[in-house]
């Protein structure tokens, strides 16, 4: 009943944009699904702060954290029948839109650094990708950081076949579900919300994720090891409904769209730090094993991962792909 009422409402919200204007301030709901003080909540209210002040109070941005507006099965339904405004849902996503071309993002080892990342997202690639996603009544503004991702469970893990039957929690992602069956492990997808509880009673094993994600969510009070294999990416996508965004007047989304771009830097520049000061809180409390992995234990990831990329080759874009490859350096028989 919420939902459907949170819908209903919203909708009338959102197709009275431009009349607002007269009366009071174009309200933009703005809902993630992860902590406010997450690299991702953060950046959320960073860039409601700057459209207030950027718009001169014409726009007011408010922010619902942790699915408290809406969880991960609920948000994309919501913005396309413009029940919310604005999201920022991670790149895996995308692909139950049909936008199998971001699947890329979930390809494991696909970026060596941030530089190799800011070739697709502040390039030519991402610009393509976001198009991508109109046809579907949303308009791409962004992408953020959160950072890359590393194992945790309940016994170490410094090979691949320690992850052998494993029950990993996982996003709803067809290569994410690829990489722990290439594993071994048995992938069970589940919203981020109800991640912690079920590592708490066991109903899953272990789980991937930044350390930010790991820390602020507290799964590190429940996962006794946490391995630094930095085996995949996570990142986000900023999105709005595009019937409304369309609707608002043209200098008003100038303003938002530098608000947007001040937003972004932020965001990308506290991921890093967020998640370095994540790792060493997690450290400290004590409660998680920190395992680094030698070269020669990475190597063995990164071959038993590798055959991803060729199972999603089909479903991404042989072309996509190989433009990826060529922004990033990336060399696919494993030298890279």
């Amino acid at each position: 009943m919420k939902y459907l009422m949170s819908i209903l409402l919203s909708i009338g919200l959102a197709g009275a944009a431009g009349a607002a204007l007269a009366d009071s301030p174009i309200l933009i709901r703005f809902s993630h699904v992860v902590a406010p003080d997450a690299p991702k909540g953060k950046a959320a209210e960073f860039f409601a702060r700057r459209a207030e002040v950027l718009t001169g109070g014409r726009v007011r941005v408010e922010v619902y954290a942790n699915s408290t507006l809406y969880a991960d099965r609920e948000e994309m339904e919501a913005l396309q029948l413009g029940a919310v405004q604005m999201l920022a849902p991670s790149l895996a996503k995308f692909s139950v839109l049909g936008a199998s071309a971001f699947e890329l993002f979930d390809l494991p080892y696909i970026f060596e650094d941030r530089h190799a990342l800011r070739a697709v997202t502040e390039g030519e690639i991402g610009e393509r990708l976001l198009r991508m996603l109109e046809p579907r009544g949303i308009k791409g503004l962004a992408f953020w950081d959160n950072g890359f991702k590393s194992l945790s469970a309940n016994t170490p893990i410094r090979r691949p076949e320690d992850l052998a039957g494993k029950r990993m929690r996982i996003q709803s992602s067809r290569v994410i579900e690829e990489q722990m069956l290439a594993l071994g492990a048995v992938p069970h997808m589940m919203a981020f919300s109800d991640v912690y509880e079920a590592l708490r009673v066991g109903v899953v094993d272990g789980t991937e994720n930044p350390h930010s994600n790991l820390y602020t969510q507290r799964m590190h009070e429940v996962q006794r090891y946490l391995t630094l294999t930095e085996h995949g990416y996570l990142g986000y996508a900023v999105i709005v409904n595009k019937r409304f965004w369309d609707s608002l007047p043209r200098g008003v989304r100038r303003q938002l769209e530098r608000a947007m771009r001040e937003a972004t830097n932020y965001a990308n520049q506290i991921a890093r730090e967020e998640n370095q000061a994540a790792l060493a809180a997690i450290r400290a409390a004590g409660t998680t094993e920190v395992i680094e992995l030698t070269p020669e234990e990475r190597a063995a990831f990164r071959r038993a991962l590798l055959p991803v990329h060729r199972s999603a080759a089909s479903r991404i874009g042989e072309e996509l792909l190989r433009d990826v490859y060529r922004a990033t350096g990336f060399v696919p028989d494993g030298g890279g």
